[in-house]
């Protein structure tokens, strides 16, 4: 199958009722958000995405991502390079409608306004989501070293006084 474009809107009713499928790119500087978090500042990520209706007569919006983005750990603050496998199952629900009659393999996707979804905007979620709270390399290859990183000395203030001396005069006197 040819790599394509990924649309940036998709109406999902019409693409469950056709079963459309892409299996295409989505470019870095695209995704603005996650622009932000990342290193890179170019690059492709692989989306595959399938349209259906599921057993229930549910529109179901699936598929996944495959990205290789730079982020910096938070150990050594050196570039860490993830290799980010995400999946994900949406079933779409209109503007301001209450979703708890979905099953909880799906989650939930807004309608806009013309009844589309945004499929920029879902995978830039995705992939924000997948990128891990604190980042950093295995112990085994980080560059962190348990030295204290401190710069100049500190001086001792062992003849500082004692700000709750002048409590214990007052406890003394009353």
């Amino acid at each position: 199958m040819q790599k394509v474009k990924i649309p940036i809107t998709l109406d999902p009713c019409r693409a469950a009722q056709r079963r459309l499928s892409y299996d295409g790119v989505v470019q870095l500087e695209e995704l603005s958000r996650l622009e932000q978090v990342v290193q890179d500042q170019s690059g492709e990520i692989a989306v595959n995405i399938h349209c259906k209706n599921d057993d229930q007569g549910l529109v179901v919006v699936s598929g996944s991502i495959r990205a290789h983005l730079t982020v910096i750990c938070q150990r050594c603050n050196d570039e860490l390079g993830l290799d980010l496998v995400q999946d994900f199952a949406y079933s779409p629900v209109g503007l301001g409608t209450e979703s708890d009659d979905l099953p909880e393999c799906y989650d939930v996707v807004e309608l806009n306004e013309e009844g589309e979804i945004n499929l920029r905007q879902l995978i830039e979620d995705e992939l924000i989501l997948a990128i891990p709270i604190v980042p950093t390399h295995n112990e085994a290859s980080c560059a962190y070293s348990d030295e204290p990183a401190s710069f100049g000395k500190i001086e001792s203030q062992e003849n500082k006084p004692n700000p709750f001396e002048i409590l214990k005069q007052l406890k003394k006197d009353s």
